[in-house]
């Protein structure tokens, strides 16, 4: 089982990992993060990103959807952004953001689901 440094570690040796967090849904705070720039602060797209889940769970209900989400992608021009809450800790997501050109999307969700199986909290 790894913690939460090991994790970003291993997130952040994805091709193409630009920046990683693991964030309290509730809070929109993150427990640790890694990368990261002047152009994408991991504090702001932590509390953003935890509406995002908050919203579609919202969604999910509102229609009487019942199951778990594995994950959310939102792609941009030059970068991926993938969100994944964790199978054992329903309120703590994965938060990976992927540069575009140098990633292979399927690669990064397998890595990803593989990664956040080892995490421990």
């Amino acid at each position: 089982m790894a913690n939460v440094k090991v994790t970003l570690d291993e997130l952040m040796k994805i091709d193409g990992a630009l920046a990683a967090a693991i964030v309290d849904t509730e809070s929109g705070m993150s427990l640790g993060d890694a990368g990261g720039s002047a152009t994408l602060n991991l504090d702001v797209a932590a509390a953003g990103n935890s509406e995002v889940v908050k919203s579609k769970l919202k969604v999910m209900n509102n229609l009487g959807i019942k199951g778990f989400i594995h994950d959310i992608l939102i792609t941009l021009d030059d970068q991926y952004h993938l969100i994944r809450p964790l199978s054992s800790a329903k309120t703590l997501f994965i938060y990976l953001v992927l540069n575009k050109s140098n990633s292979n999307l399927a690669m990064a969700r397998h890595k990803l689901a593989t990664i956040e199986k080892e995490l421990e909290i």
